[in-house]
């Protein structure tokens, strides 16, 4: 069957078309047929070996998150069958519960082979069943982003309707957390550096924009649409170095500051005074597990929302898709059709 894999070194010029033996299906695994793939920030840094050890081994195939349908199932496969539209888990062994060692190791596309294959076999403990109201280029989109979106805004952000929140930037999980924050019940703020794409947010239901490049100091510039809470209940930190300082200005007390990306950087020279005295929690976000996951596919059936789709590109493009996608500026997921 074909793949893509990084083959010889850690780098972008190493990422080639190949050949590997179809895969058979052992008593408690699927094969799944590939049909769609989407990208994260972390498909851009795992071709580099940006996570260390922890990246895998070469030859690896990338890329964690994918829609496909069931087409060869053990014979002890209980969850899912032949024929179901299934997505991949991003952790393969984190079902429920606090994460551990053992879960953060088995992630997609680094260390684990991840699904530029024509056909994957995984546990079915590792895969959910889809429902029929999502295309597989928009289930294609949940796995790392819509679910990291759910871990920072509902299981660990805990929103309730009538609080504030506010959403850095305008990519996958910014959206996904702009939908699940309005769904909610949430007043949110998003920023951003570029006017087009807050127009488009505010399409989407974002109560309030700021942008950023006209107005840098932005918790101070939000202050007036805190102003009867204080600051933000919850902040999805998305730009690191540069914004975190600025987050612990425009949080409320006691809120919370969901850590994500690291876009700007990952030193910075925060207040920790501003962090004890106003007993604000730093709540670092790695994407989340299954029950979280089957949590966010019945909030997305309930309240129909549509995750925001960018460019497709076909499986014998997945280079230019990785262009694109490092090249920035595009709005919506960018995807891989199979």
């Amino acid at each position: 069957m074909r793949v893509f894999e990084i083959k010889d070194d850690w780098s972008f010029d190493s990422i080639v078309a190949s050949e590997r033996p179809e895969p058979n299906p052992g008593p408690y695994d699927v094969v799944i047929e590939m049909k769609m793939a989407s990208l994260n920030a972390r498909d851009l840094i795992v071709p580099l070996r940006g996570y260390g050890r922890g990246t895998g081994e070469l030859p690896l195939i990338p890329i964690s998150d994918g829609a496909g349908v069931v087409v060869a199932a053990g014979d002890q496969v209980s969850r899912v069958a032949v024929g179901d539209r299934v997505c991949p888990m991003f952790f393969q062994k984190w079902i429920a519960g606090a994460p551990s060692p053992a879960a953060f190791s088995s992630s997609l596309g680094g260390p684990l082979d991840g699904v530029m294959a024509e056909r994957v076999c995984l546990s079915d403990e590792g895969v959910v069943r889809l429902p029929g109201t999502l295309s597989d280029a928009e289930a294609a989109t949940l796995p790392c982003a819509g679910l990291t979106a759910w871990s920072a805004v509902c299981t660990l952000g805990n929103v309730r309707p009538g609080e504030r929140v506010l959403v850095q930037g305008t990519g996958g999980v910014a959206l996904f957390a702009l939908a699940f924050a309005k769904a909610h019940g949430a007043h949110v703020t998003v920023i951003s550096s570029s006017g087009e794409k807050l127009e488009r947010v505010r399409e989407l239901g974002a109560d309030a924009t700021i942008n950023y490049r006209e107005t840098p100091d932005w918790a101070r510039a939000s202050r007036t649409i805190t102003s009867d809470r204080g600051g933000y209940d919850l902040i999805v930190e998305l730009g690191g170095a540069d914004t975190l300082p600025l987050s612990l200005k425009a949080i409320r007390p006691g809120g919370t500051i969901a850590t994500i990306g690291v876009l700007s950087g990952v030193q910075t020279t925060a207040s920790l005074g501003l962090i004890v005295t106003r007993q604000v929690r730093i709540q670092g976000v790695t994407v989340g597990h299954r029950e979280g996951f089957e949590a966010m596919l019945a909030a997305i059936v309930q309240h129909g929302i549509q995750p925001v789709l960018g460019k497709t590109f076909a499986f014998d493009d997945f280079k230019a898709s990785l262009d694109h996608f490092k090249a920035g500026g595009h709005y919506g997921k960018t995807l891989v059709a199979f």
